[in-house]
């Protein structure tokens, strides 16, 4: 999976299509990730204790990493991640711009 937490993605399919935000976590095994305000589910809570009352929570639920697109830094435009060896490591590459993605 080439997408990591803290890189910047754009949603690409799906109701959140169009939105931009922050890898918050990532799920390689599961190919999930989780975007900070995308595909936000309500969830019911019920009280804990007798002077807690029950809420509704919003939650932001993973969303498979084909449906994301890194935005490249220097562009600001979507671009796909390709792989190259620098100096003896392996490093993650902006196809658009061809430039190193941190």
């Amino acid at each position: 999976m080439k997408i990591k937490q803290g890189d910047t993605v754009l949603v690409i399919a799906g109701k959140d299509k169009g939105k931009t935000g922050k890898v918050l976590s990532a799920y390689p095994k599961e190919d999930r990730v989780v975007v900070e305000g995308v595909n936000i589910r309500t969830r019911h809570q019920r009280l804990r204790r007798s002077n807690q009352k029950g809420q509704i929570v919003e939650k932001t639920a993973p969303i498979h990493v084909s449906n994301v697109q890194l935005i490249d830094p220097k562009t600001k435009k979507p671009t796909r991640i390709g792989m190259r060896i620098e100096n003896g490591k392996k490093v993650r590459v902006a196809k658009k711009s061809d430039t190193v993605i941190a």
